[in-house]
C-alpha cells in the first residue's frame, strides 16, 4: 500500500508509537486485506470496504491540496496568515479526518469549523457580487484551488455515505468541516484571481 490509508496510517499516527524505522512498503496488504486503527489483534479487513475509499479521497483531497499550496504567492495573506499556513493548517485537519476514519479517536474540533466559516465570509466581503456561476480557471493558483474545491465535494460525499452506512460514524464536526472546504476553495480561487484584477465569466452553455 503506497497511499496513506489503512496500515500506513497505522504507522505514521501520532498515536501510535513507532520504535522502529518505516518501510516503506511491507507485503502484508498484497491479498487485499489491511488494517484500521481498531483492528482487532490478528484480524484483518478487506481493502474492498468503504472505509478505504473515504480514506483514499481524503488522501487524494490533502495531496490535491498541497499542490495548490505550492503555488500560493507569498504575499497572498489573509487576515495576518499567509496563504500557504492557511492551506498547510487544512491538511493537518484532513489528516485527523483520515485518522477519525480510520479509527482513531479523533476528530476536528467545532472551533475549526467556526474559524473557517469566519474566514469564508471576511473573504466573501472582499469579493465583487457573485451572480452566477463561473468559469473555473484565471490564475494558476484559482485553477489548482477549483480543483481541489471539486474533490473536496467529491471527498465529502463519500464520507457522508461511510456514515450513513453505519460501518464508520463520523463526527459532526468533522463532517461540517468537510462540508466547509469546498466553499473556502471556492473563495480562495475567487479571491486569487480578484486580487490579481482578473475577471471572470460566466458559462456560455454552448450547444453547438
Amino acid at each position: 500500500m503506497t497511499t496513506l490509508n489503512a496500515s500506513v496510517l497505522c504507522k505514521m499516527s501520532p498515536y501510535i508509537s513507532v520504535q522502529s524505522h518505516m518501510a516503506l512498503f511491507t507485503g502484508k496488504g498484497d491479498k487485499g486485506t489491511t488494517k484500521l486503527f481498531d483492528t482487532p489483534s490478528g484480524a484483518r479487513v478487506s481493502k474492498s470496504s468503504p472505509i478505504f475509499e473515504c480514506l483514499g479521497q481524503l488522501d487524494e483531497l490533502n495531496t490535491i491540496t498541497g499542490w495548490a499550496k505550492g503555488s500560493c504567492p507569498k504575499d497572498f495573506i489573509l487576515q495576518g496568515k499567509a496563504g500557504a499556513e492557511l492551506l498547510h493548517e487544512v491538511q493537518d485537519h484532513l489528516f485527523t479526518i483520515q485518522a477519525e476514519v480510520a479509527g482513531a479517536q479523533k476528530s476536528v474540533p467545532q472551533q475549526s469549523v467556526e474559524v473557517l466559516s469566519h474566514l469564508i465570509n471576511e473573504i466573501e466581503k472582499e469579493l465583487p457580487e457573485i451572480k452566477s456561476f463561473l468559469v473555473p480557471g484565471g490564475t494558476e493558483f484559482a485553477a489548482r484551488l477549483d480543483i481541489a474545491r471539486a474533490v473536496s465535494r467529491r471527498t465529502e460525499r463519500r464520507l457522508v455515505t461511510l456514515h450513513e452506512s453505519g460501518e464508520r460514524v463520523v463526527s459532526e464536526s468533522s463532517r461540517a468541516y468537510a462540508n466547509r472546504l469546498s466553499s473556502l476553495f471556492y473563495a480562495l480561487a475567487r479571491l486569487a484571481n480578484h486580487r490579481v484584477d482578473l475577471v471572470e465569466g460566466p458559462p456560455r452553455y454552448r450547444d453547438s
